[in-house]
């Protein structure tokens, strides 16, 4: 008799459990290093709830090919992780400032698009389970079922700072020091590009055009912070312009603007294009609303890259280097 889904999923969870308690009990007979006992347990608040975190895990499935990035940059033991194929992406899905960390860790697919799919997730025996809060990826409503599988962390990765949430992550996994290491080193070459670059009298404005909008990131976004963090000033789009944004009403990282307020919402500021080719980039500037903007009538428009579309410490040290050509 054919079990039901739910029971056949409690049924291997368990499985795996018993698997796990018995590679414990190889890992001290062989005498070696037990880096979880090491961390210590610690209750870890996130998005979702509160959830005990026994020490530092060995087995991470990410759910969110956003939050990847940043586990990758703490070195953190990733096994598996949700990808999202696109032209953010390489051809596997992993975005492509980190893919080939990726490969040199050998993270494998968990499973790819937004549908979470808890039997391969099983099937990758996780210690810890870190999904998103927020974007396409999200996995908040799967938050039960998850944390059956393994204790589970889910984060929100818009509103904040890349340097906050790799600060959140580090503390959640027993990676602080990493963590504190990484963003030190940013920080310096920050500070680095910043005593060489001329900031521009004109306002700054990072866009993305959607076609049937303006997509502008706020100076409380990540790219709006980076972009502050050199000394650049972040042009603030006047409330009257900008357009409901539905559900995402509560999201104070981006405005949206509809194309023919593109003008008076840019004003005279220069322009920065996130997350286009620069084949796209030559088309959108040909369109007759774009070629009378003061920013591409005065060749200030510049290209920011694919990568600068979700900001994690490898995608934003090369905005970083790509301003600081930009503003030499």
């Amino acid at each position: 008799m054919k079990l039901p889904r739910r029971a056949a999923l409690a049924g291997l969870a368990a499985a795996l459990a018993l698997g796990a308690l018995a590679a414990c009990g190889d890992d001290k007979a062989d005498g070696s290093d037990n880096a979880a006992a090491q961390a210590g347990p610690r209750t870890v608040t996130h998005d979702a709830g509160t959830t005990e975190v026994k020490g530092t895990p060995k087995r991470i499935v990410s759910l969110s090919v956003t939050l990847t990035g940043h586990l990758l940059a703490l070195d953190a033991p990733v096994v598996a992780s949700q990808v999202s194929p696109g032209p953010f992406s390489d051809k596997t899905g992993f975005f492509l400032q980190y893919a080939d960390k990726a490969a040199e860790k050998k993270v494998e697919v968990a499973y790819s698009g937004t549908e979470v799919n808890l039997e391969k997730i099983l099937g990758f025996t996780p210690d810890l389970i870190i999904g998103s809060a927020s974007g396409a990826d999200s996995t908040v409503k799967m938050y039960d079922q998850l944390k059956g599988i393994a204790p589970t962390l889910i984060y929100r990765y818009d509103n904040l700072s890349w340097q906050d949430l790799t600060k959140k992550l580090g503390d959640a996994i027993g990676l602080a020091d990493k963590a504190t290491k990484l963003l030190a080193d940013f920080d310096a070459k920050v500070a680095k590009v910043k005593s060489t670059i001329k900031v521009p009298a004109t306002e700054v404005a990072a866009v993305r055009d959607n076609n049937t909008e303006i997509v502008f990131f706020t100076a409380k976004s990540a790219q709006g912070q980076l972009l502050a963090s050199l000394g650049l000033k972040v042009r603030d789009v006047p409330a009257n312009l900008r357009k409901g944004t539905g559900a995402e009403g509560a999201r104070d990282d981006i405005v949206t603007v509809a194309q023919e307020n593109l003008p008076p919402a840019l004003g005279d500021a220069s322009l920065l294009f996130v997350g286009h080719t620069p084949q796209q980039i030559t088309g959108i500037q040909a369109k007759p609303l774009w070629t009378a903007l003061p920013a591409v009538s005065t060749k200030r428009a510049y290209d920011l890259g694919l990568e600068s579309f979700r900001l994690d410490y490898f995608s934003a040290t090369k905005t970083v280097d790509k301003l600081g050509t930009i503003f030499a």
